[in-house]
């Protein structure tokens, strides 16, 4: 065994008898390995014979280390069984709210605090994984939900970064524009929608924010941006991409929020951005919008912060036609993802 490895081996210590080994500090580094039920102990006794323990204090056949192992995934095993036990226990109480079980900033706040606590070995990025697919699992035990996907791109990189962040086994609808994804979200046939993130460049057609100005019932709302996992693997989708739901998002203690202004054609983008700074709001990035035609023009801006339907700077936005809507907000990304801007890829 390489010294790396049992050195691995020697921080994973554990102290749980059911394991079969119980582990205890001995002088320096070392190890002492009590195996409660000590068969190997009495054949070499009764052979006569005694073994000399390894110098690392672990077994050194593979065997040993395998069903250590073994008794490790049984005991995560154990408590993933009793994790499900608790949310179907809520799921069934009146403590939650009834319908779609999606808390997008429930479960940011989940990985932000995992991540927080983690060392070791293990790549910080396969934690993400795991409770991905764990939340992934625990939301679809509180009802059954389909996720829609409008994936424009050509290599299908919006379906794989909605399958990262809502789990390999959950169900997708794919779309090829944005109006049939807002659909499915409207009529009730998908709980979410994950669609392309806004930008300059898109046509009128493609910018599905426009028409959430517009839209009361049922209101849609901006919930989360993907992927929250940052920087990105080799090979993985590079894109970035909004999830809408017909469902206000909730706060994860670390938010951006999305706002939607209907303004004049000649209102520039320095005098919109003096306007939410003088209602005492920060813009991170505006999206303006003169389209040919239109009487009006359109900012989609993103501010720091959670920014609510009550919230009293909203009435305090000048330069505007109307009260800004709120068009929704998300957690910020993990790892600087959220440092780039709407239209970025």
């Amino acid at each position: 065994m390489g010294g790396n490895f049992m050195a691995a081996l020697r921080a994973a210590v554990c102290r749980d008898t059911r394991f079969g080994y119980l582990f205890r500090p001995l002088s320096g580094a070392a190890l002492e390995i009590m195996d409660s039920s000590a068969p190997a102990q009495d054949a070499a006794a009764a052979s006569g014979t005694k073994e000399p323990p390894p110098s690392d204090g672990w077994p050194s056949d593979l065997a040993s280390l395998r069903a250590e192992l073994d008794g490790l995934d049984d005991a995560i095993h154990d408590l993933l069984m009793r994790r499900g036990a608790l949310v179907g226990a809520l799921a069934a109480s009146r403590l939650k709210t009834p319908g779609v079980a999606l808390r997008p900033g429930r479960e940011a706040q989940i990985i932000r605090r995992l991540l927080g606590r983690h060392h070791g070995s293990l790549p910080p990025a396969s934690v993400v994984r795991i409770w991905r697919e764990l939340l992934a699992a625990t939301t679809a035990m509180q009802a059954a939900h389909v996720i829609a996907v409008c994936d424009t791109d050509q290599s299908g990189g919006f379906t794989q970064v909605a399958r990262e962040h809502f789990g390999a086994l959950t169900a997708l609808r794919v779309h090829s524009s944005p109006a049939q994804a807002l659909a499915d979200v409207s009529s009730g046939n998908a709980s979410a929608a994950v669609l392309p993130m806004p930008s300059e460049t898109e046509t009128p057609r493609a910018a599905w924010w426009t028409a959430l100005l517009y839209k009361d019932e049922p209101r849609i709302h901006v919930i989360a941006r993907l992927p929250f996992w940052a920087p990105r693997p080799e090979g993985a989708p590079m894109l970035q991409a909004m999830v809408i739901a017909a469902f206000a998002p909730d706060p994860s203690g670390a938010d951006r929020s999305l706002l939607g202004l209907e303004v004049a054609l000649d209102v520039s983008r320095a005098r919109l951005t003096a306007a939410i700074i003088g209602a005492g709001m920060q813009p991170e990035q505006i999206i303006l919008r003169r389209d040919q035609g239109a009487p009006v023009a359109h900012a989609l801006v993103e501010v720091d912060g959670y920014v609510g339907e009550q919230d009293s700077r909203l009435d305090a936005v000048a330069s505007v036609l109307r009260r800004p809507v709120v068009m929704g907000a998300y957690a910020v990304p993990v790892d600087g993802g959220a440092s780039q801007s709407m239209g970025g890829r």
